[in-house]
């Protein structure tokens, strides 16, 4: 996929004041000019004031459309939960794909303070100082063809984000296990039903805010038309003030020549500039493990600094490659490079595979961030084959979201590759959740469709699989993108099952656990035996071998699918041409690939897809070929 920025934006690069919405707040200088570097130099973050500002501007809205129910929630850039009210008490919101399909967590009746947190972290957490992407853009992105209502198109770009985030994974601290420091996991992952919006001060990204007053949990399956979302507006006026930088938002931005979107309407109804200081008209309300309600709001933290748990690098490893690392409440790096538990990598191998990836991402155009010309902004996770953590880094200014997910991407790669993979499969439990009348079948209805498929040796073999290719498998199409096509073998029936909230084996492994930490208000240690924080089914992942033995995984999030997948794969090989031959670390050789599986649907399929001239320093074109 090819993102390309509007050129319009040219115009307008250093901002332009006000704030989107009615007649608005007073701008906390939300539009700055920031590239990647204002949380920095500016450390922001919201105050217990704001957020009641915020709770109270979202309080009058609700009440303007006489919307008896109604929560709203707001988070920091990490996903700590500030504060959560309710108008009306306490109430649920069902969960509906808006089609007539079954199965998965279609037709689960949840708390509404769940969904409301969800759609809040999903602002904050796709958001930095480079993009604002909201629970629409999420919708837009993350559905069987890209755009929604095209038929016969590719799947979104970000098909399958919204598992990712999720309270059960080992990256994303619950509120009593990691006080402030983030990331803090969503109870439902990240949202695609509209009312979830960023919130900005000093052009850099503080958090979010989530509504849901209409008591479903869904998603916009028709990108062409425009609606007027209850749940929306109200988030709109929450944010005023707060809004994101009218030139960094995802309306500014195309994606495949298709422009994002950020809001259907803004039309609010009241000025949330004469909104009162405190919200008055409910209440807040418990969220156990997530927010209590007995202290007020509080205060959210300011990123990049210790109380965030993202912090500046200072192993001496990474010097002059501006890497930052995640930390724990004493201020020390949670993931440092190590030699792989399985005894497989080395300390100084995994250090050289994690600074090649980041000296790649310096010198890579992103292509979801503005102005243009900017540098890409992601998260770099290596594991080992046990699954295990051996080292996280990261950019300043990269999305939230990215850091679970490079880890879903290293152990997806990973995983599929080994060669116990079938066997490991067939030994998980389903999605079976009785009380909630969930049963979605064994897990190994997916590998032996994988062998009727793809090969009668599927995830036995040692044939290699990049998070492109288990991607192109989990789609409901296959090959993706044409809709006569049946499913493919991860994934489930378009026609009768099929939907962003059912969408085959990614959800039936951490299925669950995500529905049993909303029945039970307990969050899951691990959300799977297979991946301790789920399986990702988009680009950006690739196996990690010594000559021909598996001994890793690498993972990169946070930019455009394509770069995050170029990265990774050239960070890899430039790791292993500075170790050495005496080393032989690399790419999976190209005999072993997934891509020389033939026979199949379409031909047969992808392994690598790299952009065309990727660097901001040369022109160097097709940098993956032969490698």
């Amino acid at each position: 996929m090819r993102l390309i920025v509007v050129l319009l934006l040219l115009s307008i690069l250093t901002g332009c004041g006000g704030s989107a919405g009615g007649g608005g707040g007073a701008t906390i200088n939300s539009d700055a000019g920031c590239t990647g570097s204002c949380a920095l130099t500016t450390p922001s973050f919201l105050s217990a004031a704001e957020v009641n500002r915020i709770i109270s501007q979202a309080v009058k809205e609700a009440q303007a459309h006489l919307a008896a129910n109604t929560t709203i929630a707001v988070v920091d850039r990490v996903g700590n939960v500030l504060g959560v009210y309710q108008i009306g008490g306490a109430s649920n919101a069902t969960i509906t794909a808006g089609r007539a399909v079954t199965g998965g967590l279609q037709g689960v009746a949840v708390g509404a303070e769940y969904t409301a947190i969800s759609k809040a972290i999903t602002g904050a957490f796709l958001s930095s100082e480079g993009n604002a992407f909201t629970s629409r853009t999420a919708s837009q992105i993350v559905q069987q063809n890209f755009n929604p209502h095209e038929t016969n198109q590719p799947g979104g770009p970000l098909f399958g984000v919204q598992f990712s985030s999720l309270s059960c994974s080992d990256v994303a601290w619950n509120k009593a296990a990691g006080g402030s420091r983030g990331p803090h996991g969503a109870p439902l992952g990240l949202s695609a039903d509209p009312g979830g919006l960023p919130l900005y001060k000093n052009g850099t990204v503080v958090g979010g805010i989530g509504v849901i007053s209409d008591g479903l949990y869904s998603l916009d399956l028709n990108i062409l038309d425009t609606d007027m979302s209850v749940d929306e507006l109200i988030a709109v006026a929450g944010s005023s003030g707060f809004s994101a930088p009218t030139n960094r938002r995802a309306d500014r931005i195309t994606v495949d020549g298709r422009t994002l979107r950020f809001t259907d309407s803004e039309a609010i109804s009241t000025n949330p500039a004469v909104a009162p200081a405190m919200p008055s008209g409910g209440a807040l309300v418990d969220v156990p493990g997530y927010f209590t309600a007995a202290g007020g709001v509080i205060d959210g933290t300011a990123f990049n600094t210790a109380a965030s748990g993202y912090l500046a690098d200072s192993s001496g490893n990474f010097t002059g490659l501006n890497a930052f690392v995640l930390v724990n409440g004493a201020g020390v790096n949670r993931y440092p490079a190590i030699a792989g538990t399985d005894g497989l990598m080395t300390q100084a191998e995994v250090i050289q595979i994690l600074a090649e990836n980041i000296r790649v991402t310096n010198r890579t155009r992103g292509q979801i961030r503005l102005p243009l010309g900017s540098q890409a902004q992601v998260n770099i996770a290596v594991v080992d084959t046990n699954g295990a953590i051996v080292g996280l880094i990261r950019t300043p200014d990269a999305p939230v979201f990215g850091t679970d997910v490079a880890v879903q991407k290293a152990r997806t790669s990973m995983f599929f590759s080994r060669t116990d993979a079938y066997a490991t499969l067939n030994a998980q439990p389903g999605f079976v959740v009785g009380a909630a009348g969930i049963n979605n079948g064994a897990i190994s209805q997916y590998t032996t469709n994988a062998r009727a498929q793809i090969s009668t040796t599927a995830f036995a073999d040692g044939i290699a699989y990049s998070n492109r290719t288990i991607g192109l498998i989990a789609r409901p199409f296959f090959p993706d993108g044409i809709n006569a096509n049946a499913a493919g073998p991860l994934s489930l029936d378009y026609s009768t099952k099929w939907s962003p909230f059912n969408v085959g084996l990614q959800l039936d492994l951490v299925g669950t656990k995500v529905v049993n930490n909303i029945l039970t208000a307990t969050p899951a240690a691990t959300c799977s035996a297979v991946s301790a924080n789920g399986i990702q089914i988009f680009s950006g992942g690739f196996p990690i071998y010594r000559g021909d033995t598996l001994v890793g995984g690498i993972g990169i999030s946070g930019d455009g699918i394509d770069q995050d997948n170029f990265i990774s794969f050239i960070g890899l090989y430039n790791a292993g041409v500075a170790l050495g031959a005496g080393s032989d670390i690399h790419n999976a050789k190209v005999a072993i690939r997934a891509d020389t599986i033939m026979g199949l649907p379409g031909g047969q399929l992808r392994y690598v897809n790299c952009p065309v001239a990727p660097y901001l320093d040369s022109n160097e074109t097709n940098v993956c070929d032969g490698k």
